[in-house]
């Protein structure tokens, strides 16, 4: 049922057109690369203030810009990894290294829900001048190590059986 289903998505006319198109899967390529950007370059920043840097700079303040940047980084790869998924659904979903960027993602997603939960008090007190509690220089530490295992597994899935 799994193999059909991903048959079918392969079928679709949108990964009919991206396969056989000249310049399309360049662009959704292109896109995916800017989301991925967008997302890590949002991250980085926030989570090296988590980890302690920059104790100048009150958290909110990061926190306002950068979490909608890296929220519509994130979208925006989605979007286009979902679309060059579909163009060889059923040999990318059997590859281990694309079900472990798939987890990767899941973790990362959710140690940023629970970091944002877990970090509301102390953004609203800035935490000007000190270093931020354990828990959260842990947290910043583990998301920018699992967003770099979400990049280095999506490098790596064209070249891997």
């Amino acid at each position: 049922m799994l193999i059909e289903t991903l048959a079918a998505i392969q079928d679709l006319p949108i990964a009919v057109a991206l396969r056989n198109g000249r310049w399309s899967y360049a662009a959704v390529n292109g896109g995916h690369v800017v989301g991925i950007a967008l997302l890590f370059g949002a991250i980085v920043p926030l989570d090296l203030r988590l980890i302690g840097l920059w104790r100048s700079v009150p958290i909110r303040t990061l926190k306002r810009i950068l979490v909608p940047v890296a929220a519509t980084g994130l979208g925006l790869a989605i979007s286009a990894g979902l679309l060059m998924f579909s163009i060889r659904a059923v040999e990318y979903a059997a590859k281990p290294v694309f079900q472990l960027k798939l987890a990767l993602i899941a973790l990362a997603i959710a140690n940023a829900l629970l970091l944002r939960r877990a970090a509301a008090w102390e953004a609203s007190q800035d935490m000007v001048g000190i270093a931020p509690p354990l828990r959260l220089r842990v947290a910043g530490a583990f998301s920018m190590l699992l967003w770099l295992s979400v990049i280095a597994c999506g490098r790596t899935i064209a070249f891997v059986d």
